[in-house]
């Protein structure tokens, strides 16, 4: 894909993308050329597609521009295979790396696709990116500008229990919510057919440090447990609550549900506390979607106006829920700010590279020394 820009021309950067959903970026002059979907990097079939897909897009540059690759921008996270990968190549290009943030590159990925350039407030809502403190993040409030990417808040973050098992085994993710609503004796009573709920919440009872994170898409994995929509794994959880909102259809959110502290952190109690409360699994689908899309405006809009930005930014995985993707912009729109998402390209891990990319550019334009 060849997604023609008006700017000042790029030196050639290649971009390897994430591990979920790969795809890689190349950049020369005034144009990109983006791969299609390559796949999960963890499979031996998508690495191999990965790899013929950066040699293609070495071979493109050369065709194009006479100009050396310049650098090569890859995710945060040291031990994703396109991470390494790049490494490997800048060695032999004898080319300098840029690692860029999970979520910076979100947002960065639509601020490509519209070719915004200044300052904007994002909002990257996923399951999964590797954050700057070295905790998982994936519901973020973002400072971005080019190159320079900031945390402005975070949703309230719950501990997995077990680390990575708690993406497969989603009901321990539900509860982790229910120990954050001080209902940890219930764990049993909810969650007792799973061989291991005793013990995880015998763990969350104990002050133990588990991995910490702030995802919007676990928290909605937790509340498809909680709903008793199915045995699903990670995406298939979130997939199973859309379905039932949808099956049930518009629903008036709950509110009052939700709070935002100084420090800008959205806590989601009281949603979580709502949803326990319905009965109807239906309706309490798509009142949860209906409050979440509420409760990520007033988040939004409250930045804006504490950081002086207009332009707002909506990115990540979490917005292929059709209520996210519909409401929350048209929200925030209503309040007179400039809202913008993914329009041709996806909204999840499939556009990184574009924003990966995106960032390099910032970067060199900003730095006439080679990325760092």
């Amino acid at each position: 894909m060849n997604l023609p820009r008006v700017a000042p021309l790029g030196a050639p950067v290649l971009a390897l993308g994430a591990d979920q959903r790969n795809t890689v970026c190349a950049w020369h002059g005034t144009h990109w050329q983006l791969s299609p979907e390559l796949g999960d990097l963890h499979t031996l079939a998508a690495r191999a597609r990965h790899t013929e897909w950066v040699h293609q897009s070495l071979q493109w540059m050369a065709r194009e521009t006479d100009a050396p690759l310049q650098c090569v921008a890859h995710d945060a996270h040291p031990d994703f295979f396109s991470t390494q990968h790049a490494a490997q190549l800048a060695a032999t290009r004898a080319v300098r790396t840029l690692a860029v943030q999970h979520h910076h590159a979100h947002i960065a990925a639509v601020c490509a696709e519209w070719g915004l350039t200044g300052p904007v407030l994002g909002l990257a809502l996923d399951g999964f990116g590797l954050g700057s403190d070295g905790e998982p993040w994936g519901g973020e409030l973002l400072r971005v500008a080019g190159a320079q990417g900031g945390r402005l808040g975070h949703l309230r973050r719950i501990p997995l229990v077990g680390g990575d098992r708690a993406t497969q085994e989603p009901w321990r993710l539900a509860a982790a919510v229910l120990h954050a609503l001080g209902q940890t004796p219930a764990i049993e009573k909810r969650l007792g057919a799973k061989p291991h709920a005793r013990a995880v919440a015998d763990l969350l009872a104990k002050p133990q440090r588990w991995p910490q994170t702030s995802s919007l898409g676990r928290l909605f994995d937790a509340a498809a447990v909680l709903l008793g929509l199915g045995e699903h794994t990670t995406p298939g959880a979130a997939l199973a609550l859309s379905r039932a909102a949808a099956q049930h259809g518009p629903a008036e959110p709950w509110p009052q549900t939700w709070r935002i502290d100084a420090q800008g952190e959205l806590d989601w109690r009281g949603i979580m506390a709502a949803l326990l409360q319905e009965p109807d699994v239906g309706l309490a689908a798509a009142r949860f979607e209906a409050t979440w899309a509420h409760a990520l405006a007033d988040w939004a809009i409250a930045a804006g106006a504490a950081q002086g930005l207009r332009q707002v930014v909506f990115a990540g995985g979490c917005l292929a829920n059709p209520t996210l993707a519909r409401d929350l912009p048209a929200r925030v729109a209503h309040h007179g700010l400039d809202v913008f998402q993914a329009r041709d390209l996806p909204c999840g891990d499939a556009a990184i590279a574009l924003g990966q990319v995106w960032v390099a550019q910032a970067f060199l334009r900003d730095n006439p020394t080679p990325c760092a």
